[in-house]
């Protein structure tokens, strides 16, 4: 097998582990580490829980004594840069260096303002192999709340409704309940995994929703109601300041529009239902160059699903 190849299929693993991290993780990215001596793995690891041990310091741990003579030998792989610097725990890269291993192929550059390459530059300046950029993409996309937040100062937003056949969110603007059961649940899943929910006032008067969690099993996330007189950039400042990674906006049109046409989204999802509604609220226009990630089916409803820019594929 080529060097490339091999070197995917254990990043691969690295993102498995990762994706464990997704609820105890957060406001830390998600990462996932595997050594690996002579095609074989002999420690493994992901970032637990926010202020506990790193991917790398797990791994370390999982190796059994036996295997410990090996780590010369061997490569690391994390899906993201190992961190440079003290935050709860003492830095990554450190214990890599100690540890002695011989190889390090990493993800994706971390683009927290305090680390931004260090890391790489700290263990190839110690003499250790770095490679960068294996599954860049899926790595990027893994964390792209993450990112996003430390990149653009905001939430991740995604913007999400259910439409009839004829391009309606009601009938004759009364609400009108459109998603099925399975659909339904996978809002609420939804909801457990994001920091904050928004609505407009329209919609929070009308239909008093809960915004809550309740076909699933998680938190409930924090609920927004956009007033009139609220600037769209104030409030992405607001939630950053607040440590609002991710977001999701549910209703209803006209707040649709407002973020989609001040270019604050990132993901769109659009279920759509069998039924026509012939009058009613019109749904938001879906912007010039949105990329379509994926398409799926849930009984006769169907969920698509768009993002801002390039990305890697959607796991579903």
């Amino acid at each position: 097998m080529k060097p490339l190849k091999i070197d995917e299929k254990y990043m691969r693993r690295c993102l498995q582990l990762a994706a464990n991290g997704q609820r105890n993780a957060r406001p830390n990215p998600m990462v996932g580490a595997v050594i690996v001596a002579g095609q074989r793995i002999i420690g493994e690891g992901y970032h637990q829980r926010c202020g506990e041990g790193h991917a790398e310091v797990n791994a370390f741990a999982s190796v059994c004594p036996a295997d410990e003579p090996l780590l010369s030998e061997s490569t690391i792989y994390v899906s993201l840069e190992p961190c440079s610097h003290y935050g709860k725990t003492p830095p990554c890269a450190d214990l890599i260096i100690r540890k002695g291993v011989r190889r390090c192929v990493v993800g994706c550059i971390d683009s927290f303002s305090e680390v931004q390459g260090r890391g790489i530059r700290k263990l190839r300046d110690a003499g250790i192999e770095v490679v960068v950029g294996v599954l860049e993409q899926e790595c990027q996309w893994l964390n792209r709340r993450f990112f996003t937040f430390h990149r653009e100062h905001r939430p991740y937003i995604i913007i999400k409704w259910a439409q009839s056949a004829d391009g309606f969110i009601d009938r004759d603007f009364q609400p009108v309940t459109i998603s099925n059961e399975i659909t339904q649940m996978l809002s609420h899943k939804l909801r457990a995994e994001e920091d904050a929910i928004l609505v407009g006032h329209t919609t929070w008067d009308r239909d008093h929703p809960q915004l809550t969690v309740r076909y699933w099993v998680g938190p409930s996330p924090k609920r927004l109601v956009l007033s009139h007189d609220r600037p769209l950039l104030q409030l992405m400042e607001d939630l950053y300041l607040q440590g609002v990674q991710s977001l999701i906006v549910e209703g209803g049109s006209q707040t649709h529009r407002s973020f989609l046409e001040a270019g604050l989204w990132d993901e769109l999802r659009i279920e759509s239902a069998p039924v026509t509604f012939g009058h009613g609220t019109p749904v938001a226009r879906i912007p010039i160059g949105a990329q379509l990630l994926s398409t799926c089916h849930y009984g006769s409803h169907t969920l698509t699903i768009f993002a801002r820019s390039q990305q890697a594929p959607l796991p579903i």
